[in-house]
């Protein structure tokens, strides 16, 4: 039986630099038999000699390359993204072709489209972890993705999904993401935001009850860059850690958190098994409420990702050095995972 058809989307922006690297990569993935994959480029307002290493792929590269352009504008990630995802929908049509995207400055492992193929057999939305690549790392930021890596591992602890891959990250970059045509067309696409879109997505999936998966098996590298594309994102961040250090950096009270995913497994049980009378006394709302959203929920991820508020007096925002130690002593405790 033939697979279903893959897409890769890019979008670029005055990337001709990069794309000779990332082109190499794309022809050294391991493509599942029968499967028809093709690449598809989002030149967003390109000034650059982006379409030399574009001519040069074209002769030699394996595989079918689909470019489309649009004239320069201010940067918006989330529009450049989308278009790129929708080139890929044109090329692929809908039902169960797959809708793949990266970054024209990432480098996908070679096992990406068969890690990500095999994801989606279990889930709605795949998210695959982000490596950081180069010589401009950062021990900051290192420090910061294992805190929240390890804050995602505790959540699933405390609030196991049966689609959730067995080794876990805390990425929703749109540098590895993957999902079906017929789920990216329900979603409504990245929303036309200047950042950010990746995260949005992935929100709004687990608010409409889709199945997300974060799979650390799936790894792309990309670039720890100090010049951007877009003023606030992982560039600007390096700047500013290489600038200040951790000594700025504030996150959310991992026990705030904490005690969201206690209450997202709890909300789970309730829905199951249609009592809400002890979750209502746990998140304030009324059990008639409770009730009433249930309804209009087509699963229990809808439903926990709805009912369940932002904890008493609001999330704290700690500095990180605090926060790193909080959650270093809530992961030793036996209790934790209760």
């Amino acid at each position: 039986m033939t697979a279903a058809p893959v897409a890769i989307c890019i979008p670029a922006r005055d990337e001709a630099e990069r794309l000779p690297r990332l082109f190499a990569a794309l022809d050294r993935l391991i493509v599942p038999p029968e499967t028809a994959l093709t690449l598809c480029l989002l030149l967003d307002g390109c000034t650059d000699a982006s379409m030399e290493p574009i001519a040069a792929y074209r002769a030699t590269g394996r595989h079918p390359l689909i470019v489309d352009k649009v004239d320069r504008a201010a940067a918006n990630a989330g529009r450049a993204r989308d278009r790129a995802m929708r080139l890929g929908l044109a090329s692929v049509g809908q039902g169960d072709a797959i809708l793949l995207t990266t970054d024209a400055d990432s480098l996908p492992a070679p096992d990406w489209v068969t890690v990500m193929t095999a994801a989606l057999d279990h889930a709605d939305l795949v998210v695959g972890d982000v490596v950081r690549s180069g010589r401009g790392g950062n021990p900051d930021q290192d420090r910061i993705e294992r805190h929240y890596a390890s804050l995602y591992a505790l959540r699933r602890r405390i609030d196991p999904v049966a689609w959730e891959a067995p080794a876990v990250h805390h990425h929703a970059s749109g540098a590895n993401m993957g999902l079906r045509a017929t789920t990216y067309a329900t979603l409504g696409g990245f929303l036309p935001v200047m950042r950010g879109e990746d995260a949005r997505l992935v929100d709004d999936a687990a608010r409409a009850g889709l199945r997300v998966r974060r799979d650390a098996a799936s790894i792309v590298h990309t670039s720890d860059r100090r010049v951007g594309r877009v003023r606030g994102g992982l560039a600007t961040v390096l700047c500013d850690l290489d600038r200040d250090g951790l000594g700025s950096v504030s996150v959310a009270h991992p026990a705030d958190q904490l005690w969201q995913y206690r209450l997202h497994a709890a909300a789970r049980r309730a829905f199951a098994g249609g009592d809400f009378v002890a979750l209502s006394a746990q998140v304030g709302l009324d059990r008639d409420h409770l009730l009433g959203v249930a309804r209009d929920c087509p699963n229990a991820e809808a439903f926990a990702m709805r009912v369940v508020p932002v904890p008493p007096g609001g999330m704290r925002h700690i500095p990180f050095v605090a926060a790193e130690a909080a959650l270093a002593a809530l992961t030793a405790s036996p209790a934790a995972a209760a």
